[in-house]
């Protein structure tokens, strides 16, 4: 007897070839073919987070947007970051959750200017009326073959972006943040098995597995939670604006690199595991590190 629920991981979500594309960086997730599926017709509530204010950074588009979306619909009134030139996805977001009858909060802005997470923070907090959750998914990805290559500006850039802003966003966040808050980073399979053309991305992505593990047991004393999530290979905007070379792109989620299920991710898959870690559900949960692969090990 089959359950209609059920689906085959390998077929679910789209597993042909996607076509070949370019943006110029940061790219619109609305010109991507196909669009990515960040669960703005899948995803249902269930009131998780009732009454909760989050702050998602990269929240126009990706896995951000697919957060943000589940969090409004959970309950949560949000706050999304990205940078300007993302404009007209972010305002599909902020129609999305406010069909849920959530509060939107729009906040362009680059994460790699220490000043401006500052202000993310405090501005945040003060137009939602609260601030218990944070989700940090914003990064950059640009992907050279040769580490000679590899301009000292990009290393800076990936850096201030991947890394810093968190230090940044948590010492200015933290003051606002209640027992019982929530903090998730977002890390990657890339800072357990870099690739060979992403030396600066895995870098950062290592660091951050570290700096969640480390802020986890040092916040755990105030009550507030630390963990992160580590996606695979999934299919954002990242990717078509040079995070991957060009010529990959057909077969992104199945070569590069090879995934046992053999497709790439979408954005709605990681919704729920953001959702858990912000939620009550996992009180007992801190300094973790929660894989979304498609099976591509990270241990």
């Amino acid at each position: 007897m089959s359950d209609a629920n059920l689906h085959n991981p390998q077929t679910k979500y789209d597993h042909d070839e996607f076509p070949k594309q370019y943006q110029e960086p940061p790219g619109l997730q609305k010109e991507m073919k196909p669009v990515p599926d960040c669960g703005e017709t899948s995803y249902k509530g269930a009131g998780k987070l009732k009454g909760r204010k989050a702050l998602v950074t990269g929240g126009d588009s990706g896995i951000g947007r697919a957060a943000a979306i589940a969090y409004a619909r959970e309950g949560a009134d949000v706050a999304i970051n990205y940078l300007p030139e993302e404009q007209p996805d972010a305002e599909e977001v902020k129609a999305l959750i406010e069909k849920e009858g959530r509060k939107a909060v729009l906040l362009p802005g680059d994460l790699s200017d220490e000043a401006f997470c500052g202000e993310l923070a405090e501005k945040a907090y003060q137009e939602l009326g609260g601030l218990d959750t944070l989700a940090l998914v914003a990064g950059k990805q640009q992907a050279v073959d040769d580490i000679s290559d590899l301009a000292t500006e990009q290393i800076y850039q990936t850096f201030e972006v991947n890394v810093f802003s968190l230090y940044w966003l948590v010492k200015a966040a933290l003051p606002y943040l209640p027992k019982g808050a929530s903090i998730i980073t977002t890390t990657s399979v890339e800072g357990y098995n870099p690739s060979p053309m992403l030396l600066d991305y895995a870098a950062t992505k290592h660091a951050i597995i570290g700096f969640t593990v480390g802020l986890g047991k040092q916040l755990a004393n105030k009550g507030i939670r630390v963990n992160s999530v580590a996606p695979g290979p999934i299919w954002t905007p990242l990717q078509i604006s040079g995070g991957q070379p060009g010529e990959n792109i057909p077969k992104f989620g199945k070569e590069t690199p090879a995934v046992p299920l053999n497709r790439a991710g979408q954005p709605a898959e990681l919704a729920g595991i953001y959702v858990f870690l912000a939620s009550e559900e996992s009180s007992y949960v801190t300094s973790q590190i929660y894989s979304v692969s498609g099976g591509i090990p990270t241990a």
